[in-house]
């Protein structure tokens, strides 16, 4: 008999039982790479490090954007700001975000950073919480929805702007030492604005599955506002950019008629009525969907987003179910997997990238479509995984839930510096990323008041003295350059509703492909 441990039997034993433990491990591990295409991905309930590191980092720059009364404040060159937002209307409208480096609360921008923030939370909060991020996200999107709710004192009013934009963009100041007025703008029904309208409604309704079972008077709170906004926006259609066209120089609305299918899916799923689902996918849908032109998905454009989000019905609809009989959600899912299919780099529809890989869709901002993209995609290749349904095919050509995952890790792994210039955009993460933010609180001392002029900060070459830590700043050019100046707005200015986009891509990057069949 061979000896071993000393010639004990035991330890022969055990050694033996290491030995079979260790191979069960090597073949399930091989399991797991085989099946996903050669990749190995992170297995159920352990987030993948890195991703998770860089889902905390970039939920710090919604503690960074806040206005108000700040609570457990952990950005120690921030303070309490804005706090008379919304007096004179009579309206507590101090909470909220500032959309960007300037201190504007845009609510079409607002609503649509709470919308996505909820969206993320409902498909991927396990995942959140493993990484010990859930609650940051929850109170980023209180925060919001806080705003939102007060920011609609009655069915048919809602205000949608706090500040001059004009007059703030002239100012270079801490929002802290701000002595400027801040006018309110307000659609009514003779003012009507049913993009910024519906959004809000997306948001709420989003927000009430979240917090369904964690404060079910809220939840309704939100859920009631959400339906009575939907049929304010419904019945005075307008676009806000077209009842006021000079705000149409910051965000400009395109049209109305997708933010309305995009209401109408989140309140289907919210509360279950056909009639929402109907309203997607009859008619209007027919009118307003574009169906079966893929598109990209924006603040501006959510159609892309909508055809996923009802793809998500049809995936899951039992088929007696009245959704399971909708004609009609065939066709979101048809030009669902047409977007897809021009995300994926090697379809025959693939869409333009740059040498360094990234999706190039516009030179403003250039990093929102890929990673709202790639967000997407994630959320589909988990649908696909989750149904078990094994293939999505582009012009003939059969691809697979791993193959959009793996276009979403791209994207995001380039955001995070596996790109030419080898700069994490996600500023906090890694050793290099940029130093001079477009952020007039990053910009500026937390002990100086430069009242509007404080232009000096906004010249000087100097690195921003304050980080603004998770902020994700505009992007590369087209030959994947990058200028990090403070006055180079195009590349350099980081957007709350970016953080919301890049939130929900870590998120779903970080755990495997298993989601939940319903979001009630």
């Amino acid at each position: 008999m061979a000896h071993c441990c000393g010639g004990s039997v035991r330890c022969c034993c055990w050694l033996l039982v290491l030995t079979l433990v260790a191979l069960a491990v090597t073949a399930a591990v091989v399991f797991v790479r085989n099946k996903n295409g050669g990749q190995i991905f992170p297995l159920p309930g352990v987030p993948d490090r890195k991703y998770s590191e860089a889902l905390a980092v970039a939920l710090q720059f919604f503690q960074v954007q806040k206005s108000g009364k700040l609570v457990n404040n952990e950005i120690p060159w921030r303070g309490d700001s804005a706090l008379d937002d919304g007096k004179d209307a009579g309206l507590d409208l101090s909470k909220g975000m500032y959309d960007a480096g300037d201190h504007m609360k845009f609510g079409f921008t607002t609503a649509f950073t709470g919308t996505m923030l909820a969206w993320s939370v409902l498909e991927y909060g396990e995942a959140m919480r493993a990484a010990k991020q859930r609650d940051a996200a929850l109170d980023a999107l209180q925060w919001i929805t806080d705003f939102l709710l007060n920011a609609h004192p009655s069915d048919d009013v809602l205000y949608i702007q706090v500040g001059d934009p004009k007059a703030d963009h002239k100012c270079w100041e801490r929002p802290e030492t701000m002595t400027e007025k801040r006018p309110l703008t307000k659609i009514t029904t003779k003012a009507p604005g049913s993009d910024v309208a519906a959004e809000t409604a997306a948001a709420m309704a989003a927000a009430s599955l979240v917090y369904k079972p964690i404060n079910g008077t809220y939840s309704s709170t939100l859920l009631d506002h959400a339906e009575r906004l939907f049929a304010f926006a419904d019945k005075y259609r307008g676009a806000y950019t077209q009842t006021f066209p000079e705000l149409s120089a910051y965000y400009n609305s395109t049209t109305y008629q997708d933010e309305l299918l995009w209401a109408a899916s989140w309140l289907y799923h919210a509360t279950g009525n056909h009639s929402y689902l109907s309203y997607a996918t009859g008619k209007n849908g027919k009118d307003y969907g574009d169906l079966g032109n893929p598109r990209y998905f924006s603040w501006d454009d959510k159609r892309a987003g909508t055809q996923v989000l009802l793809s998500r019905v049809s995936f899951f609809a039992s088929k007696g179910s009245d959704a399971g009989k909708d004609q009609g959600l065939g066709l979101y899912k048809e030009t669902a997997e047409a977007v897809m299919c021009i995300l994926l780099p090697d379809s025959d529809t693939a869409a333009f990238r740059t040498e360094g890989g990234l999706l190039y869709v516009a030179e403003w901002n250039s990093l929102q479509h890929p990673v709202a993209s790639a967000f997407l995609a994630a959320v589909y290749s988990d649908y696909m995984m989750t149904s078990g349904k094994s293939e999505l095919s582009c012009s003939g050509k059969s691809f697979t839930a791993v193959d959009l995952r793996k276009f979403a890790k791209s994207q995001a792994d380039y955001v995070l510096g596996e790109n030419p210039m080898k700069l994490s955009y996600l500023v906090g993460y890694g050793n290099s990323y940029p130093q001079r933010v477009h952020h007039r609180g990053a910009s500026i001392p937390a002990d100086v008041d430069t009242g509007c002029d404080g232009q000096e900060w906004l010249k000087t070459s100097k690195p921003n003295p304050n980080v603004a830590t998770g902020a994700l700043v505009g992007g590369p050019f087209k030959n994947d350059s990058f200028v990090d100046d403070r006055e180079n707005v195009r590349q350099n200015e980081a957007t709350t509703y970016n953080s919301a986009l890049i939130v929900g891509l870590l998120s779903s990057l970080m755990s495997s492909s298993n989601v939940a069949e319903s979001l009630s």
